[in-house]
């Protein structure tokens, strides 16, 4: 997968401002788990200081009721700190689990808002490995990362203050062994997110190799492409196992360093405190104290080190999810707040659709569509005819917005479609291909992903204005689950559910590319005419090869090597005796009299 055509990557700036947003969302949570951080933190640091009191007290000749009273204030501290730190770590795991639910739900909006040409292009192996191990990633820094993080972030600073409140030559010895760290950690962050981001999408590339090569498996083997097939799967899985490598190397560099680095403030306190309690400038119990305290240090920055590297994979995952936050076009451009539509940008006015001077080419040369001028009228009915290859569902994408043209315009209420954003665009125009799909869950789920507020009224109304009677039967009616372990709909039942969604979506023009073409002649014809009067006053496109869609159009538009070489109405066309004519006289048999 090129570049050129993934899916965007946040950058910096933008996931400072997703994670604010996060945090914002759910403050009062936030701020009752840091302060109860700062709480459990407080309670710990009481023990080590008594374990040094006692120590002071033992060598002053304290007797044991003395030190039976410090003993207790250890234990009680312990126990005071492990509440807070339970009572905290509830609270930090509610909190990523409500903000993980958050990142899903923006993730799914996100996504369903993607232009489809752009989805097209980046593959959907990109679009699952982002919406499944990557969300799963996210999750675990929100869960289990987040949480530990804040509780060491907060007991080391105070474990150091703590120090240097002993005794400040101390507290400077203890920090001196710390800077073997802080070099590893420096060396480390320079490397790790440009490889885990590579590591990402390594394993995207080779996801859309494996879903494209499994989906299209039978069509490889009859023309033969498995060795291409397999000898492209071995380098994406190369490519991969190489990403993986070289972020294993820069843990394994990683690790080690910290793992020497936590004994090294132990050891300096030693070393400076030996002479310094020789000649009484320090006591013995500031020592003892001392040791405990960056003993204790080494738990928050071992859990703090043994996150980084969790957090390096996380942030690039969070920046491949957050992506998606970034608006394009039908080309993959990003779009500004004027070309969204956003607060002074240009929006449609009217319902008029233009193309001119449209070309468009798959391959950015070999053109498909070829300077195709056209002006749909709103409420009009137009057909949109041709031979196979004709360049018809090109031309249906580029009046949907799915692709952009490579030279011309093609315009909505005088704005390019391709300036509006997916959200604008879709309340403006709808298309509707043979393809389908139905969604697991009821039957009501399905339907009102196009209204969500609709009512089980109106459900039922544009379940019947598309001819579907079969949802009448069925078991438990608009609460029946769909799908493969559920009520199974045939393809005819799976589209007339895709043409009730437009029904629901309620836009002004609706381009049918071939939408009935699996439905019996019967059954299509008795569709089409219940959408016929559903759709009154709106804008219809239809592309189609069943001529009587023809016959009750407006007008027919017929493309013929990607050019529109005929426009007029049935009677016109057919009287004419070019192409249009042609067409009908074949659907009709040769003797069949102009209608």
């Amino acid at each position: 997968m090129s570049q050129e055509h993934s899916l965007p990557v946040a950058g910096r700036a933008r996931l400072v401002g997703a994670a604010a947003d996060l945090v914002r969302r759910d403050r009062g949570a936030f701020v009752a788990m840091l302060a109860l951080n700062v709480l459990a933190v407080g309670a710990g640091l009481v023990g080590p200081w008594l374990l040094g009191r006692i120590v002071n007290a033992v060598q002053n000749g304290a007797g044991v009721a003395a030190v039976d009273r410090l003993a207790v204030g250890v234990v009680l501290s312990a126990v005071v700190q492990l509440l807070l730190a339970r009572w905290a770590r509830l609270m930090g795991h509610r909190f990523g689990e409500r903000t993980l639910a958050r990142v899903r739900e923006r993730f799914v909006d996100r996504a369903t808002a993607l232009p489809v040409s752009v989805v097209e292009r980046a593959g959907t192996g990109d679009l699952t490995v982002r919406g499944t191990s990557d969300v799963g990633a996210v999750g675990t820094a929100l869960r289990d990362a987040g949480p530990d993080l804040l509780v060491a972030g907060t007991q080391a600073p105070l474990i150091l203050a703590a120090v240097f409140f002993l005794d400040p030559l101390l507290g400077v010895c203890g920090l001196a062994g710390l800077v073997g760290i802080r070099f590893a950690t420096r060396w480390y962050l320079r490397r790790a997110p440009a490889a885990y981001l590579a590591e990402g999408a390594a394993n995207s590339a080779l996801a859309e190799e494996l879903s494209a090569t499994a989906a299209g498996a039978r069509t490889i083997e009859a023309f033969g492409l498995e060795e291409r097939h397999i000898a492209a799967a071995l380098e994406k899985i190369e490519t991969s196992h190489r990403a993986r490598t070289r972020t294993l190397h820069l843990r394994s560099v990683l690790f080690p360093s910290v793992d020497v680095s936590h004994v090294l403030p132990v050891v300096c306190v030693l070393l400076v405190g030996a002479p310094l309690l020789a000649r009484d400038m320090v006591t013995l119990g500031a020592v003892v104290a001392a040791v405990l305290y960056l003993r204790q240090l080494a738990e928050p920055l071992g859990t703090i080190l043994q996150w980084v590297e969790q957090l390096q994979s996380s942030g690039a995952s969070f920046a491949r999810v957050e992506g998606l936050g970034v608006r394009l076009d039908a080309t993959g451009k990003a779009l500004t707040a004027s070309s969204a539509g956003g607060p002074g940008g240009a929006r449609p006015v009217g319902h008029r659709i233009e193309l001119s001077g449209v070309h468009y080419a798959y391959d950015g040369t070999d053109d498909v569509v070829r300077g195709v001028d056209l002006v749909v009228r709103p409420g009009e009915r137009l057909a949109v005819v041709g031979q196979s290859g004709a360049g018809k569902t090109t031309l249906s994408r580029l009046l949907a917005g799915i692709d952009a043209p490579r030279t011309g315009t093609v315009s909505v209420g005088g704005v390019p479609v391709i300036d509006l954003a997916p959200g604008v665009l879709r309340r403006q125009i709808v298309l509707v291909t043979q393809e389908h799909h139905v969604f697991a869950g009821t039957l009501r789920d399905n339907l009102l992903l196009a209204a969500p507020d609709a009512t089980d009224t109106g459900l039922i109304r544009a379940l019947s204005a598309v001819g579907a009677d079969w949802a009448r039967r069925l078991p438990d009616g608009l609460d029946t689950a769909l799908g493969a372990r559920a009520h199974r709909p045939d393809g005819a039942q799976a589209q007339q559910l895709s043409l009730a969604r437009v029904v629901l979506a309620d836009p002004h023009t609706v381009v049918l590319d071939e939408a009935t073409a699996l439905l019996d002649p019967r059954t299509a014809r008795r569709t089409e005419r219940a959408l016929a009067a559903v759709l009154a006053g709106r804008t219809v496109i239809a592309i189609a090869h069943r001529l009587h869609t023809a016959h009750d159009a407006d007008r027919v538009a017929v493309m013929d090597g990607g050019r529109l070489t005929e426009l007029g109405s049935h009677d016109e066309l057919v009287a004419a005796g070019g192409t249009y004519a042609a067409l009908w006289r074949s659907w009709h048999g040769d003797a069949a009299a102009p209608a």
